[in-house]
């Protein structure tokens, strides 16, 4: 490999005394690893954050090696580490997209959105600016991974009309007709995922509990549970937004 790229660094761990292995995801070759010697110094360590824009060079001899990285850092997202909000959706989404990824398959349009989401959250003030965006994201991976949800019909009448549920079997939109006497057993779709437009706060959570609900199910088939702490800190601190 000999491979030079924009990326967006997902997931840094650590490996020997000083080296950290990075995974960072490219808008045309997608997720990609690679070893950075020296990576928890003091110079790299603010240049291998999640959600830090970078170009790569990623280098190895053959293809059982695991590539040696160096980044250079074009796009700092520090400064958000610093609101626990702003983070908590940094490291949620980074975490959700090295989890959720095959490595070395493109997927330019999740890179993109991903760019994008954290473009969002670095310019809005409010979380009323981004929320809707991030779940949008989510169901975004879901679709790009085979398990995409059916939103712009009613799954057992064909209606187009007044879709206000989702089926957790079939994945689609139930309309309050044919939802009648069944409410308890769907999950509710916000109007913002039938309509587009900002969506508030309160219609965001509902939204991540729809995404979160088949990322959890489908997506992991419950496998993971630890992953899913950094999707709890990011619902709690917009729960409290409400409070």
């Amino acid at each position: 490999m000999d491979l030079n790229a924009d990326a967006i660094i997902c997931g840094v761990r650590h490996h020997g005394e000083t080296g950290v292995i990075v995974r960072a995801l490219t808008p045309d070759n997608g997720l990609i690893a690679g070893y950075v010697r020296g990576g928890r110094g003091r110079q790299l360590r603010p240049v291998l954050m999640p959600g830090n824009r970078i170009t790569g060079h990623w280098r190895a001899r053959n293809d059982a090696q695991l590539p040696a990285l160096t980044a250079d850092l074009v796009e700092s997202r520090a400064a958000l580490h610093a609101e626990p909000l702003a983070a908590a959706a940094i490291d949620w989404t980074c975490a959700l997209t090295v989890a959720a990824l095959p490595e070395a398959q493109p997927y330019a349009e999740v890179y993109a959105a991903l760019s994008a989401l954290h473009d969002a959250i670095a310019l809005s003030s409010a979380a009323s600016g981004w929320a809707g965006a991030l779940v949008q994201y989510e169901l975004l991976v879901l679709a790009r991974l085979g398990f995409g949800l059916t939103l712009d019909r009613c799954v057992v009448s064909g209606s187009i009309h007044d879709l206000a549920f989702v089926s957790p079997n079939s994945a689609g939109a139930v309309n309050i007709v044919a939802a009648a006497g069944y409410e308890e057993r769907l999950l509710p779709l916000p109007a913002f995922l039938r309509e587009g437009g900002r969506a508030s706060v309160g219609e965001a959570l509902r939204g991540l509990m729809l995404s979160g609900y088949f990322i959890e199910h489908r997506l992991f088939e419950n496998r993971r549970p630890a992953l899913f702490a950094a999707r709890a800190r990011l619902v709690d601190r917009l729960e409290q937004m409400l409070v």
